[in-house]
């Protein structure tokens, strides 16, 4: 690869690191919790697979995926969310999913869910 040529990433991961952590998630034994079901979610749409986001249900604005601000958006949609959720005492494991996995995409922790 050449100094002109980019890596195909999503957020701040690599592409073929973002397939290989949708490939981890469908290989975990099922039935899998609101928190595997909203991780797959994250992962699908970033890498633009569905196009409705995963808390917002917004379409994605990019050709291809969303592009790092959209997922930044959707990650604080659901922080947001997160809490709102937990205040009302609703099952929150599915929003904490995608908050984990939109926030690992975005480079704010490196834990991969």
């Amino acid at each position: 690869m050449t100094s002109d040529e980019t890596v195909p990433a999503v957020g701040v991961r690599p592409l073929d690191e973002v397939f290989a952590a949708i490939d981890k998630v469908n290989r975990r034994p099922r039935p899998w919790t609101g928190f595997e079901h909203g991780v797959l979610g994250a992962y699908r749409w970033a890498a633009g697979a569905q196009v409705a986001a995963p808390v917002t249900v917004a379409a994605t604005a990019g050709s291809i995926g969303p592009c790092l601000a959209q997922l930044l958006a959707e990650c604080q949609a659901a922080a947001v969310r997160l809490h709102l959720v937990r205040t009302q005492g609703a099952d929150h494991t599915y929003v904490l999913g995608v908050h984990r996995a939109l926030a690992w995409l975005c480079g704010l922790h490196e834990d991969r869910p």
